[in-house]
């Protein structure tokens, strides 16, 4: 017999989003899949007491102990997104699995990353900002990086963004060096990643520690013409300080996906900064790339299914480092 199943988010457009017409069918011909979607409202108006497993995906609400009573089967929660910390505790208190599709967010990040750390070493942000004219030529081709081969990265944080950008520099000969975000954990301190490496990229964990941590010394110290990148969080970085240093250097560049406050104030230096680069933050899984995840939930519905070992289950002592 099919156990029973819905949708719940706050949000029905961000389901139709997230999960196609072909993926929401797959679900349907594996569990026995509730019409519409739900959130924190439906429950009490609608008899959803039959209910197994929930599907959502940003925007999955919090629900309370009396909530939650009213789902006295409820057995799993597939989140086809990243962070659970907002809804997850209270169903880990009534022995609810949830499962989240955070690895499959850190795949376009990598790629984000790997694809700008390349361009960086060839020092390819510095020399085009540096022609204006034909005359600009020389000295902004003098001004190049020093290549891929050999050459030295750092990536701050060792979780799941950090390791599969490392396995996507692999095949470009890059000295790559992890960073641990716990510094009782490191071999190479913060200090000498900055100074030594041409190329340093952002993924600490969103932890309370790690605000403003990324100083004005660190990028005070950087390499003639090395670049930053932050996809982690803005608040990692001490953005008053980094401005500073880098109006000072301008031969520094910074890449910034994430900023604090997301998006600058106006006014912000961040925006006419020529040696500051700033994105959207696209860097996650953005439009076709959040089908993914869809599917990496879709996957583990067929482990559960089938009793098989789960390999996406999130469990309370991973929540707030689960990046």
């Amino acid at each position: 017999m099919k156990p029973h199943s819905a949708f719940f988010c706050r949000s029905e457009e961000t389901i139709r989003r997230v999960y196609t017409p072909e993926q929401v069918a797959e679900i349907g011909s594996l569990t026995e899949l509730h019409s519409g979607v739900f959130d924190e409202n439906s429950l009490g108006k609608e008899d959803l007491s039959d209910i197994e497993l929930i599907f959502s995906t940003w925007g999955m609400p919090s629900l309370s102990e009396e909530q939650l009573a009213l789902l006295p089967k409820l057995k799993a929660v597939f989140y086809a997104a990243g962070a659970t910390d907002g809804f997850a505790r209270p169903f880990f208190a009534r022995d609810v699995k949830v499962l989240s599709a955070w690895l499959a967010n850190a795949i376009p990040v990598a790629e984000f990353c790997a694809a700008q750390i390349v361009l960086a070493l060839k020092g390819y942000f510095r020399n085009t900002r540096m022609i204006g004219c034909k005359a600009d030529w020389g000295k902004a081709h003098a001004a190049a990086g020093p290549g891929c081969y050999g050459e030295t990265v750092a990536l701050i944080g060792a979780g799941a963004i950090a390791t599969r950008t490392r396995e996507l520099l692999e095949k470009y000969s890059i000295n790559v060096i992890i960073i641990p975000s716990r510094a009782e954990r490191r071999t190479v301190s913060l200090e000498e990643a900055f100074a030594k490496s041409f190329v340093i990229s952002n993924h600490l964990p969103n932890r309370d520690d790690n605000i403003g941590v990324l100083n004005g010394k660190l990028f005070a110290s950087m390499r003639e013409g090395a670049v930053f990148i932050n996809t982690g969080r803005g608040a990692q970085v001490n953005e008053t300080e980094m401005i500073e240093v880098l109006e000072k250097r301008p031969d520094l560049t910074a890449l910034l996906d994430v900023m604090h406050p997301e998006p600058p104030e106006e006014g912000s230096k961040l925006y006419s900064m020529p040696n500051v680069r700033l994105s959207t933050h696209i860097a996650g899984s953005i439009n076709d790339e959040v089908h993914r995840m869809a599917d990496y939930m879709i996957d583990e519905l067929k482990r559960y299914l089938a009793g098989e070992e789960m390999i996406y289950e999130v469990h309370e002592s991973m929540l707030l480092t689960s990046r």
